[in-house]
């Protein structure tokens, strides 16, 4: 990751840089920046007078300097935007190091603005996989923080968040040739010795001693032995009591089984691990920040293939809980996989379980790309959700969970059905039916995650692959008892 520098410039060291984003809406703003008058005021007109839509220039000694549109009062979410359009010009010209410039205030007033542009300026240079001939090369610019006073605390968590989201991106990258359930494995146990994680890996075979039917039916089909439940554990020194816990759907990739999907609909479908990789990047994040409380970290990692063996439409199966479920439709794996491993991580027991997954369509038509879908039991823990969405920037909305639902999924030769084959409300049915699989004694939270892709990008990130999630659970695991 990029250095960060608190006051650290002297005006030798400041005039030697070409590259400059002034976050303030007062044209006094530029008088720390080492230029002549003329050109000062220059500026000043160009930048201040003429409004939002000339907010970048480029200056005499061959630098770039641009403006931060939003103001102090603005939300998280409009600072994220505002950061990613600061910084891209910077970016495309392989700036080595920014300064970012705030006018005297009190502090924590440009708080926002700082967690905004560091998180923008390190993602923002991240690279994802690339495979062709002229990949470009990162340049992680060192970034400068000149002027009011900045938390250095929470400079350290947009730090420890973006390090995580750029772990999710790429992850989530990945072609499905190159991140194959055993190939993913490979990856995490990498991690694991790197980070200090604890890890198992519970096989097919561990999973069929276990009784995980519903996990095992979907993997039925593969011609690879490779699928699994990762666990990692995470364990500072000095902590005990019950944990804390992710889970993450980590579908390598999804041809919606014997139903099969359409070529439109498959495309992209080696992104349908993401909510596992927003978990690992979570508890890398976590792990930046010595979190003093133990999480775990379950991931389903798996693909959703054909092929003579998949299962089918109508069968019955059996999850590691002992409910039966009537399969109806093969590209609703996704829950079936999540199932089982709530089941396996509800045996600890852990306070807390967040599970993370690009699970439905009908979210994503919804709300869109914009926002993903929270689902709880427990409605504080759904609208304590939705605040912190806010004060991250990454917004949820949640979503109603009566158990009059439960009507769509009454089955006539098994427990539960799988899903309908409506679609009217499946996001919601998809929680419904996940809920079964949690103890009602233990707090639950199921996100949807509809923003995983956006073309454009989304907040802070430039890239149509977002990591939407990080800074959100991040902050969730911090703050929820």
């Amino acid at each position: 990751m990029a250095e960060i520098h608190f006051q650290t410039l002297n005006r030798e060291r400041l005039e030697s840089l070409r590259h400059w984003i002034v976050v303030s809406e007062d044209p006094d703003a530029l008088q720390p920046l080492p230029l002549p008058p003329a050109w000062r005021q220059h500026l000043q007109r160009e930048l201040y007078g003429r409004g939002p839509a000339l907010a970048q220039l480029p200056t005499p000694q061959g630098g770039w300097v641009t403006r931060l549109e939003a103001g102090p009062g603005d939300d998280t979410f409009t600072h994220l935007e505002a950061a990613r359009r600061a910084v891209s010009p910077h970016l495309a010209r392989g700036a080595e190091a920014v300064a970012v410039v705030f006018p005297p205030g009190d502090p924590g007033h440009w708080d926002k603005a700082a967690d905004a542009l560091v998180s923008a300026l390190l993602c923002g240079a991240h690279r994802l996989p690339h495979f062709g001939k002229n990949a470009p090369d990162p340049v992680i610019p060192a970034i400068h923080l000149v002027g009011a006073s900045v938390d250095s605390a929470l400079i350290d968590w947009a730090v420890a968040c973006a390090e995580g989201n750029n772990l999710a991106r790429s992850l989530t990258a990945l072609p499905s040739n190159e991140l194959t359930p055993a190939a993913y494995r490979e990856r995490l146990e990498g991690l694991a010795q790197a980070e200090g994680w604890e890890m198992t890996f519970f096989d097919r075979y561990r999973l069929r001693d276990l009784g995980a039917g519903a996990f095992l039916a979907v993997i039925r089909g593969s011609a690879e032995d490779d699928a699994g439940i990762v666990h990692l554990r995470y364990r500072p020194p000095g902590t005990d009591g019950p944990p804390k816990a992710l889970v993450g759907k980590g579908v390598c990739f999804d041809t919606g089984g014997v139903n099969l999907k359409s070529a439109r609909h498959m495309f992209g479908m080696h992104a349908d691990m993401a909510g596992s990789a927003v978990a690992v990047g979570t508890l890398l994040a976590l792990t930046r920040l010595d979190h003093p409380e133990p999480v775990d970290c379950w991931l389903a990692l798996a693909d959703n293939p054909i092929g003579p063996a998949a299962y089918r439409p109508n069968e019955v199966v059996t999850t590691l809980q002992g409910t039966t479920v009537e399969i109806v439709h093969t590209d609703a794996e996704g829950r079936l996989l999540l199932a089982d491993t709530l089941a396996l991580a509800a045996r600890e027991p852990p306070r807390l379980i967040i599970d993370l997954a690009t699970l439905t369509g009908s979210c994503v038509q919804a709300l869109g790309d914009r926002y993903a879908g929270a689902f709880s039991p427990d409605p504080d823990l759904a609208h304590h959700t939705q605040a912190l969405g806010r004060e991250t920037g990454e917004r949820v909305w949640p979503f109603p969970m009566d158990a009059d639902y439960d009507q769509a999924l009454e089955s006539e030769v098994a427990d539960i059905k799988q899903c309908a084959l409506e679609t009217e409300a499946d996001h919601i049915l998809a929680a419904r039916f996940l809920s079964r699989f949690v103890p009602k004694d233990i707090s639950w939270l199921h996100l949807d995650l509809a923003p995983a892709r956006r073309k454009g990008g989304l907040g802070h990130i430039a890239s149509e692959i977002t990591g939407f999630g990080v800074r959100l659970t991040t902050r969730l695991l911090q703050t929820r008892p």
